[in-house]
């Protein structure tokens, strides 16, 4: 018999787990994979020809309707029944101060008053103990005002720039050296103001998730807060994948193929309907390591980092990537250290606020940062205030 005619006829049959191995990676990754995430955002086997314009006209709409329910929930919120918000008590726990500017494009959406009604909602379940004082800071510069800002001025405290001090910013600077001095300006006028304890900074289209209070209280009850400048809230979906040159993604992603591969062959052991032929071998386990390795990176790490929502507990903190500042924890003081690092750099293209902070990070010795997954806000700014906007925004 000819040796390549005996080499298929002991490897591809049944029993063999060569041909076991072939027909379920097979069925896995070319029918169950691409029937089950061709319509999932973040997975490999998502269809963007069929699927993301009316994905990304579905989510423009939704926040639409957001926006307009928020606005007629402000109109008609009496200031008696808000005056809560608006009385801020000095060293709370929590601080959070929200950075909001206009703008010219994407007005009917109003992203800071739904920002503002998640957050009053989210302060309602607190009960008399207020989980966090809130401010609005709007640093809206030009001739123009920001009417959402002005709407919420009977519910909480908005602080801004004086006269002086417009006067005195009115030098022409690039939009990213812009965007740095009105975050430090919040920085340290929030402080000032009621020196609290621990900071969030939220940019006004940083939606929080309904979780967002217990989750930020576990992490300051952590021992590691105590030892960084800020903790990140949201890193950008798209680039929360496995594939990535962070060393501790590609230790969890090896972690989760070999936790995978090894429950798997102990069940067959105890329970094989298939009359799988896997056994608790070396090859075997590192077939099934990289089987499920291979598995979640096409479906998507973003949709196992959900599961994690089940409790506070659960959420990972792991070392801060570089992009980007939607939502940032400062605990203790170290809002006051971020904005001396920021007025000590000058903001171009390529080097904005988020890389300058990044960069101090890892060039000053004892200081950390973090991150935390899955994230605590949706970024819902379909349309920026400081960039070009394209006419009809798209997710990816």
């Amino acid at each position: 018999m000819p040796r390549w005619r005996a080499f298929f006829s002991q490897h591809l049959r049944w029993s063999s787990p060569v041909s076991q191995a072939l027909v379920l990676s097979v069925i896995t990754f070319c029918v169950i994979l691409p029937l089950s995430c061709h319509q999932l955002l973040y997975s490999y086997f998502f269809i963007k020809s069929m699927y993301l314009d009316s994905m990304s006209e579905e989510v423009l709409q939704e926040s639409l309707q957001r926006g307009q329910d928020a606005l007629r929930f402000w109109q008609s919120t009496s200031t008696a029944a808000a005056s809560r918000f608006r009385d801020i008590a000095q060293q709370p726990d929590l601080l959070v101060t929200v950075v909001t500017a206009r703008r010219n494009e994407g007005q009917d959406f109003h992203y800071l008053l739904q920002v503002m009604q998640r957050l009053s909602r989210l302060l309602g379940r607190c009960g008399d103990l207020k989980c966090a004082e809130v401010l609005v800071c709007d640093v809206e510069s030009g001739t123009q005002e920001n009417p959402d800002a002005v709407l919420l001025e009977n519910q909480f405290q908005v602080i801004r720039r004086s006269p002086e001090e417009q006067q005195r910013d009115r030098e022409r600077i690039n939009t990213f050296e812009r965007e740095k001095r009105d975050y430090v300006f919040c920085l340290r006028k929030g402080w000032d103001l009621v020196k609290p304890r621990n900071m969030v900074v939220l940019e006004d289209d940083a939606l929080p998730k309904e979780d967002f209070f217990t989750v930020i209280q576990e992490l300051l009850s952590r021992r590691f807060a105590l030892q960084t400048l800020y903790i990140k809230l949201y890193h950008p979906e798209r680039l929360q994948r496995y594939w990535n040159p962070e060393p501790y993604r590609i230790l969890e992603w090896v972690g989760l193929g070999l936790v995978g591969a090894s429950a798997l062959l102990l069940t067959v052991l105890y329970w094989n309907p298939c009359c799988f032929s896997f056994t608790l071998s070396a090859g075997h386990l590192l077939f099934f390591t990289l089987y499920f390795m291979a598995a979640a990176e096409l479906l998507g790490r973003h949709y196992l980092l959900e599961v994690r929502r089940l409790s506070p507990q659960l959420y990972a903190v792991s070392p801060a990537t570089e992009c980007c500042t939607p939502a940032m924890l400062f605990p203790g003081n170290s809002s006051l250290r971020a904005a001396e690092y920021l007025d000590a750099s000058h903001c171009v293209k390529g080097n904005a606020k988020d890389t300058v902070l990044y960069h101090k990070v890892r060039t000053t010795p004892g200081e950390r940062s973090h991150s935390v997954e899955p994230n605590l806000i949706t970024h819902i700014g379909a349309f920026s205030s400081v960039r070009p906007n394209p006419l009809r925004p798209r997710l990816l």
